[in-house]
């Protein structure tokens, strides 16, 4: 408490005021005193200025590891820029290799520990580049600093003695993503967003520890933009098209189709199909996942709708839901008010939730499928066995089926290797009493093997492609 009040000190020793305000005094007022009202004002002056510094201090730095906060950052970007405009600067983003799994696997405070110890040994580092650091999120930090030569040698200071457990003493391995000699004339969050691209470039690879912003991600980076740019008048033009993929029940005599899968693409009126592997992650990241995710629920519960009325056939169709959207508190309302507007039931519209939206914050991810079981609505767990998620975790998590992701069919059936793996999330489903869905079957082989090995449910180009609507009526109306 009383750090927090400023210190005036009144005396007539000349000698005494210089060291008063080394010492950490505020202010001093000679004798012989001058005006009370002078006094008053130069007291209340210092109050002023003592919150402001404190309310600066309280803002400036982040909270855990006490370096810049991204505001602050930014701002001494900016002074440094007019104070130095000839002189070469790289914006650096910083990460930690595998930060999540070292999470997982110690806890957060370990891990929030570990940050800590990094962000001492990073700003112990600054003045030897001139450069200044902020820590913008979870295990990334970003640099600005007069042009380096040498990155590798920057890597490897920045790794000494910080380990990812003292018995082993295993080293933590860093990673860097770099815009080299930056264009000044560019805005500033540019700069690093050029920098967290080649940062993400390599993320988590085992082979590269950094990687240099160049023309080809300039390239990425334009056309991202004009995704982005695009995304609204995609939406209101419905240039995102649902394609649907069937899934068959394999366990009798003849398959029987059970449900579909909806899939997005976009048909770009300038540049053609542009596949969702480029737009879904991106859409991810600027926070326009939701958006999407509701379209396709609105389009494919218009569509179920359409083939009741015409063909008078019932397929469920299951729809991805983002780990965003399980953080909405109007999710549920949402996807009732969905369900009623089209006349059907929750059982139709299938919620596939990925494994690895699961992994954090189990507690409120269990809360939220469990209101969505509770209101009728189904849940498939997708690539399941490409996550984190513990055994413990999966039992206590509401779902009605385990989907297998496509790399374990294409591995299990590759030259040389065997279906353990399959066989072993099969018998996870069966010990939880819920069906499997095998993903990426392509072959009679497969279908084969996985009916011996009890997989229910299969999807994939054995049976058909995802497909446009008016392609996928021929399977509708077989059965």
């Amino acid at each position: 408490e009383l750090n927090n009040i400023p210190v005036i000190v009144l005396t007539s020793d000349k000698e005494l005021e210089v060291r008063c305000l080394q010492y950490g005094a505020s202010d001093f007022i000679s004798k012989p005193y001058p005006d009370s009202s002078i006094i008053k004002a130069r007291i209340n002056r210092v109050v002023e200025l003592f919150e402001d510094r404190q309310t600066i201090k309280s803002t400036e730095r982040d909270a855990l590891t006490r370096l810049y906060t991204k505001e602050y950052f930014y701002k001494y970007v900016a002074d440094e820029d007019k104070l130095n405009p000839n002189i070469n600067m790289d914006a650096i983003a910083v990460g930690i290799r595998s930060f999540h799994a070292i999470k997982e696997r110690f806890g957060s405070s370990f891990s929030d520990s570990l940050l800590i110890r990094f962000s001492k040994r990073i700003k112990k580092l600054m003045p030897n580049i001139f450069g200044m650091v902020c820590h913008l999120e979870a295990d990334t930090f970003i640099i600005y600093s007069r042009h380096v030569d040498d990155y590798e040698s920057l890597l490897k200071e920045l790794s000494i003695d910080i380990f990812v457990d003292k018995e082993k003493k295993t080293p933590i391995k860093v990673q860097m993503g770099i815009y080299q000699n930056v264009d000044k004339n560019i805005d500033i969050d540019v700069r690093f967003d050029r920098a967290k691209t080649a940062l993400n470039k390599i993320r988590d690879s085992v082979v590269k520890n950094y990687f240099i912003f160049d023309d080809k991600l300039k390239e990425k980076e334009l056309f991202e933009e004009e995704l982005i740019e695009s995304f609204q008048t995609a939406l209101d033009e419905k240039q995102f098209v649902i394609f649907y993929q069937p899934k068959f029940n394999i366990q009798g005599d003849t398959p029987k189709l059970v449900s579909a899968e909806a899939l997005v693409r976009w048909k770009h009126p300038q540049k053609g199909l542009i596949s969702p592997g480029i737009f879904i992650p991106l859409f991810e990241e600027k926070g326009l996942i939701q958006q999407l995710d509701l379209y396709v629920w609105k389009e494919a519960a218009s569509q179920m709708r359409k083939w009741q009325e015409k063909y008078h056939k019932h397929v469920p169709v299951s729809v991805n839901v983002s780990r965003i959207d399980l953080f909405d508190p109007t999710l549920v309302e949402t996807l009732l008010d969905i369900v009623k507007e089209n006349g059907l039931e929750t059982k139709d519209l299938l919620l596939e939730i990925t494994e690895s939206a699961c992994i954090s914050d189990v507690d409120a991810i269990i809360e939220k499928t469990s209101a969505l079981r509770e209101a009728g609505f189904k849940i498939e767990i997708d690539d399941f066995g490409t996550g984190y998620s513990s055994l413990s975790m999966i039992n206590k998590l509401p779902l009605d089926a385990l989907k297998i992701d496509m790399i374990f069919i294409r591995n299990a059936f590759s030259s040389g290797s065997d279906n353990k793996m399959i066989k072993i999330i099969i018998d996870i489903a069966s010990y939880l009493k819920v069906p499997t869905i095998a993903e990426g079957v392509e072959s009679k082989e497969q279908v084969a093997v996985l009916k011996e090995l009890g997989c229910e449910i299969i999807q994939g180009y054995y049976f058909s492609k995802p497909v446009p609507n008016e392609e996928f009526v021929p399977f509708l109306i077989a059965e």
